[in-house]
């Protein structure tokens, strides 16, 4: 993979993969190192600047993906990192811990499923331990499954799909905001499916929707405690989520090539918003959707 340093001015439709992806499947949640090919999580091309020197971090999904992006930025910002994954994406995880701690910060890698509540109270417990505190909460673990009828979605699948991504927020954010000081960030990861929502992705489009909401709620809320809360509003990113029941087979040759740069985005394309969202820069900024999608706006 070319090396792409974000100081160098790049045309943003020729900066990354243009073609479409070769059909794969993987049972989920998948893992990245079985991906072709391998997304850019900023592993190589993200340089950092030390905005988030001392901060310390909380990021779900952290193995692979987004999150990973957040977790390699945030590192290379100068924060130490907590990251959550499933223990089927130790894999994956364990080469973002060597990957914190080659900047010279602490990686601390907490496995568990963020759709039980039990394990939100104790995630959020041994990171605060493990860190020494916990002043950045981003949020990116999620579950996506494309299913092409209303009639084909089970209960368990709509309920596992709220759990994970909504759900776990309330429950996650309610055992940290004790801990959290004033000036501290928490951040959401929604999507373009809450303003644009695919036919085949009904749930997880109304559980995206659910979290602008409980954004912009929670924001409002936690205000006067000094807490900023935000959200990621991504689109198509090459991610394992796509290759593990995301998209349907037959999209991937062609996924991302509908937004006006013609191409699908990478990981590390969105892990700026995640550090500009979590540093101080962006102080007057809370109740705020940043959508990162290639050009389909959202609204």
């Amino acid at each position: 993979m070319k090396k792409i340093e974000f100081e160098e001015m790049q045309n943003p439709v020729t900066q990354y993969r243009q073609e479409g992806f070769p059909k794969q499947k993987q049972d989920p949640p998948g893992l990245q190192a079985d991906m072709t090919p391998k997304p850019d999580c900023g592993e190589e091309s993200y340089i950092g600047h030390n905005r988030l020197e001392g901060r310390k971090a909380l990021v779900t999904g952290g193995d692979s993906g987004i999150g990973r992006a957040a977790a390699i930025a945030y590192a290379r910002e100068g924060a130490d990192v907590a990251i959550n994954y499933l223990p089927s994406e130790q894999q994956d995880a364990e080469e973002v811990a060597q990957l914190i701690e080659a900047e010279g910060r602490k990686a601390f890698l907490i496995p568990g499923d963020v759709s039980d509540e039990n394990f939100c109270r104790r995630l959020v417990e041994v990171a605060n331990e493990q860190l020494g505190g916990i002043d950045i909460l981003a949020l990116v673990a999620g579950k996506q499954v494309t299913v092409k009828d209303i009639q084909d979605i089970t209960t368990e699948q709509l309920v596992k799909t709220f759990e994970t991504n909504v759900f776990s927020l309330f429950w996650i954010i309610k055992a940290a905001l004790p801990l959290l000081p004033p000036g501290a960030s928490i951040i959401t990861t929604s999507s373009i499916q809450a303003y644009q929502p695919s036919p085949t992705l009904l749930d997880y489009a109304a559980s995206k929707s659910a979290i602008l909401a409980f954004t912009r709620a929670l924001a409002k809320q936690v205000a006067e405690k000094g807490i900023r809360v935000n959200s990621v509003g991504p689109g198509p990113i090459w991610t394992a989520l796509q290759v593990s029941g995301g998209q349907p087979q037959e999209k991937l040759p062609e996924f991302g090539q509908d937004t006006p740069l013609k191409r699908a985005g990478q990981p590390v394309e969105l892990a700026g918003v995640y550090v500009f969202l979590a540093s101080q820069e962006s102080s007057y900024v809370t109740a705020e959707i940043y959508g990162v999608t290639g050009g389909n706006h959202l609204g």
